[in-house]
């Protein structure tokens, strides 16, 4: 009996045994588990995969094995791989690197990620949160996928791209990540508990609640203005009085696309219309509901009479999303009333709601997409959010420094029609001394029936050859707008379509476009290798040897047609050389952006490359690209929305952006007043409007990482703006200056974005993230270390509230002044000037007065010590146009500040390259809270000669 005993203890241990053996496989970066519980996921395996000590590459599949496909958006890994150790227990494992511990839970595949100590950063779900659905598209089987991480009621989250809901933590809400015109989704989470997230898929996805927005009917019962149930009233007001008035009971308010706008009352002309949709709404549930409110033209919602969202508007072409909470109680009617007001022959709008969920799974983080092989994901950690954002690049590539004319001022237009449009403007601006570096040549440059041929109209363009050449002798760059677009008769098209590189569906249902009478035409596949080179040869052989210097990559959505449904726009945009647009949806942008980057670095390696394109995803930095906003509105509401859009897509890793300044999209009464102005020469009330707005904007745009002026008519110059004696012009022109002024700053956070993978445009909460006021600013931001940003966003403003984060005091810009941290006051901000701060410890750097960035050599550069904490600042140079840097061809001279001693060192400086400068002459002006200085660049100081050996200075 004993030996039985025995021998049936070693059996279970010898099964206890294997099974532990059987149940995972160690490989050369990481483990793979064998699930030995199967849930309700039916998740086989997961696979762990160090990349390095902080961070961790997490895959999952339903299936017997992983994928072997390759990552569009990860970089080869170089370098030794990093020592990693494994503990196993009966219930889990742990892969342990020198700064994580990565437990997996072996019956279900939770996964739990903790620092060194073992205190928990971040923990997949109960049971590993992960979910499959199977999905087959065009013959091509695959899964649906969602993974939902615990979330503590402190945590703040950041990034997913650049949106226009005007939302900055997004803790709690709910963002689709697709691309759109104006809206840039990259799937990468900032956490302020300092990790990342990276989601490795190129499918639409979703942020938060996985659901899409139901309709009013399927949330309410709803009432019409007589109370009788089964929709809203409906009341169609056409704006001639020759029509009539059209009455109709609505159960949805759904006209979102050239699709559902059918439905619309027939032959009623919307333009100048009034719209208004009245009644009551009942929920079932008692709780927060989420809406979506999708439009063009101008609306505004009430909800039990009171007004939910005030007066919006955006043209009719291009819609925009908004959304906005509501809590109702179960049974009870309220009431709800949106008034519209088309603004075109075609608009469109839409209301849906999201019914509620509980507080706490509304705010987990969870991200689901369409459509994946398998689930892939990176855990990345650092001891600040830059140090994530260092971990994103490690993964995605690191952001090149762009050109040094790219930090200055760039003049654009919709459009400069002639050659002659183009150099007038860049003359005048020489003429009046205004600083600009990069004049930008819109769209349709090319015959009308031409678009994707790459050649220009001689009629309008008839050297353009010369007409570069005349920029480059002005002392500016061109920038060129190149579409992924070709009209179906071009032979670029018909070389594209005979290699099968060219998406079909546009030219199959006749798709004619707005220019002239419509023409045909679709975009080429930039998922396909061969695809990408065709594109750049043929720019290669138009559009590079006239010596353009920068490119427009627009509507790299892409935007094969505006407005359309979403299954529509995916048979627009597919099938793609790798498989099914709905699983490679969001990607293109980064695609087309790898043609042009990889085309000029063989063409002229040592030539820095600078791209623009109005979409982008993760990754885009590494092929010296920047993204602008997209098509906005000439709104105060949409430039606000700019701020949190512009930080929150610098939080997602991407460090080059920009906007149109004055917003693109105009108003019809800014061009009617625009029109008055020019026959009469007086300002009416929405003339004084318009020149506000700019000035507001023009003061923003100074402190972004790209400053750049583009949209429709009215003219965006600053002299087609205002008169040189109005105050609009004055501060246009004034921090234009500026920015040039404080070039020697600018450039070296261009360098610090590519050798410490810094952030240019930074939330608050990036650097005084232990000040838990700051996780929801988004409306000031820090311009690199040193510089609180404050955009003034309101008409008639002349003052706003500014919090001022603890740790530090502050010192007012104009005044010197200093102010306390920790505290929100109301601080003046007249018409010509935007709040602007430094902290404390401030070294900041300035040039001499250019208007243009190598118009001479900073010899002579004043330095501003904000006195008060101790501080630094590396003064960063090199040759700025090539890529010498990557060589070690660059100098840094540091500069620190001793609060003890009250002294400032300019020490050593080191490297060196080309041409570099040997002498200057530093004027140091030190500014205390005791002795206040404004800025002022005539300001004497302390004059020191340096000439590469350290030195320093006093107070």
């Amino acid at each position: 009996m004993k030996n039985l005993k025995y021998s049936l203890w070693m059996l279970a241990c010898f099964s206890l045994f294997s099974c532990s053996e059987q149940s995972y496989e160690k490989t050369q970066n990481g483990i793979i588990i064998s699930l030995q519980q199967k849930q309700s996921a039916d998740t086989k395996k997961v696979r762990l995969q160090v990349v390095n000590d902080n961070v961790i590459r997490v895959s999952a599949t339903p299936e017997k094995n992983f994928s072997q496909e390759k990552s569009l958006i990860i970089v080869p890994q170089s370098g030794n791989q990093t020592p990693f150790s494994v503990e196993e227990t009966e219930q889990q494992l742990t892969l342990i690197t020198a700064a994580l511990q990565v437990r997996v839970n072996r019956n279900t595949g939770e996964i739990v990620f903790t620092d060194k100590n073992g205190n928990t950063i971040l923990r997949e779900n109960a049971g590993g949160g992960k979910s499959f659905t199977p999905v087959t598209v065009e013959g091509t089987k695959a899964y649906a996928m969602r993974q939902v991480f615990e979330s503590p009621n402190d945590e703040a989250f950041y990034g997913l791209g650049q949106h226009q809901a005007d939302e900055f933590n997004y803790k709690g809400k709910n963002e689709t990540l697709l691309q759109y015109n104006t809206k840039v989704s990259v799937p990468f989470i900032l956490s302020n508990k300092n990790y990342g997230i990276l989601w490795d898929n190129y499918s639409l996805s979703r942020f938060g609640d996985p659901r899409e927005y139901a309709q009013l009917n399927e949330n309410f019962k709803l009432f019409d203005v007589n109370g009788k149930e089964g929709g809203l009233t409906a009341v169609y007001t056409p704006a001639s009085k020759d029509k009539a008035s059209v009455v109709r009971t609505e159960s949805t308010i759904y006209y979102e696309d050239i699709k559902t706008i059918e439905n619309l009352p027939k032959d009623f002309p919307l333009f100048d219309s009034s719209v208004e949709y009245t009644g009551e709404i009942e929920s079932a549930e008692s709780g927060t509901y989420r809406f979506h409110l999708h439009y063009a033209g101008y609306v505004q919602v009430y909800v039990e009479n009171q007004l939910i969202v005030p007066e919006r508007w955006r043209t009719a072409w291009n819609p925009n999303s908004y959304k906005f909470t509501v809590n109702l109680e179960a049974g009870k009617r309220v009431p709800l009333r949106i008034e519209w007001k088309p603004d075109g022959g075609v608009s469109y709008l839409g209301l849906r709601a999201l019914s509620p969920v509980s507080e706490q799974e509304q705010n987990k983080l969870s991200i689901d997409s369409e459509m994946g092989n398998e689930m892939d994901y990176y855990f990345v950690h650092g001891n600040d959010m830059d140090e994530v954002i260092s971990g994103y690049r490690t993964l995605t590539g690191k952001a090149p420094i762009m050109p040094k004319w790219a930090m200055g001022f760039w003049q654009s237009r919709e459009r400069y029609k002639t050659q002659d449009e183009i150099l007038d403007a860049l003359k005048e601006f020489r003429k009046r001394n205004i600083p600009i570096d990069n004049i930008v040549l819109d769209w349709n440059y090319w015959e009308d029936d031409a678009w994707g041929s790459h050649e220009f109209d001689k009629a309008r363009f008839p050297d353009p050859k010369a007409m570069v050449d005349s920029i480059h002798a002005m002392h500016a760059q061109m920038m060129i707008s190149v579409w992924p677009k070709f009209y179906a008769t071009t032979e670029h098209f018909k070389e594209f379509d005979e290699k099968g590189w060219m998406y079909q569906q546009a030219v199959k249902d006749n798709i004619r476009d707005w220019v002239g009478p419509g023409y045909v035409g679709s975009f080429y596949d930039a998922y396909s290798e061969g695809a990408r080179k065709l594109f750049w040869q043929q720019m290669k052989e138009h559009l590079y040897p006239l010596g353009i210097d920068a490119w427009w990559m627009d509507a790299s959505e892409p935007n094969v047609r505006d407005c359309t449904d979403m299954e529509y726009r995916k048979a627009l945009c597919g099938p793609t050389e790798l498989g099914p647009s709905t699983q490679y949806f969001n990607a293109y942008a980064l695609m087309n952006a790898q043609a042009i980057y990889e085309g000029l670095r063989e063409e002229d390696p040592n030539r820095r490359v600078f791209q623009l394109t109005r979409s982008g995803f993760a990754g885009l930095q590494r092929y010296a690209t920047a993204t602008w906003s997209g098509d906005i509105a000439t709104r105060w509401e949409d430039m606000k929305a700019q701020i949190s859009a512009g930080l929150n897509f610098a939080m997602s890793g991407i460090p080059y952006w920009t906007m149109d300044i004055g917003g693109f999209c105009v108003e019809g009464r800014y061009v009617k007043a625009q029109m008055e102005f020019n026959q009469t020469g007086k300002e009416n009330a929405d003339m004084k409007e318009w020149r506000e707005l700019n000035t507001r904007w023009y003061q923003f745009g100074a402190f972004t990482p790209l400053f750049r002026a583009h949209g429709q008519y009215p003219f965006r110059e600053v002299y087609n703006i205002a008169p040189e004696n109005h105050p609009a012009y004055k501060s246009i022109v004034a921090y234009t200056k500026l920015r040039y002024r404080m070039m020697p700053y600018i450039y070296s956070l261009a360098g610090k974005a590519y050798f410490d993978d810094y952030t240019i445009m930074r939330a608050l909460v990036m650097d005084f993230g232990r000040d838990a006021r700051v996780q929801d600013i988004g409306d000031q931001y820090m311009f690199g270390p040193s510089l609180m940003v404050c955009p003034v966003y309101e008409y008639g403003a002349r003052n706003r509230e500014v919090y001022f984060p603890a740790t530090t005091g502050w010192y007012d810009f104009y005044t010197g002044k200093y102010i306390h941290g920790g505290q929100s006051l109301i601080v003046s901000a007249p018409y010509e000037q935007m709040p602007l701060y430094f902290r404390e410890g401030t070294i900041m750097p300035y040039g001499p007065e250019i208007k243009y960035v190598d118009e001479k050599p900073s010899e002579n550069i004043t330095i501003y010590v904000y006195t008060g904490q101790d501080g630094a600042f590396t003064l960063y140079e090199d040759e700025g146009v090539n890529y010498n840097y990557e060589q070690g061809q660059y100098s840094t001279i540091p500069l620190t500040y001793n609060e003890a001693s009250h002294t400032l060192v300019i020490g050593d400086r080191q490297g060196e390259y080309p041409g570099m400068l040997k002498d200057r002459v530093f004027n140091v002006i030190f500014v205390d809270k005791n002795n206040p200085k404004p800025f002022d660049v005539n300001a004497k100081g302390i004059e020191i000669k340096y000439n590469g050996k350290a030195t320093k200075c006093s107070m």
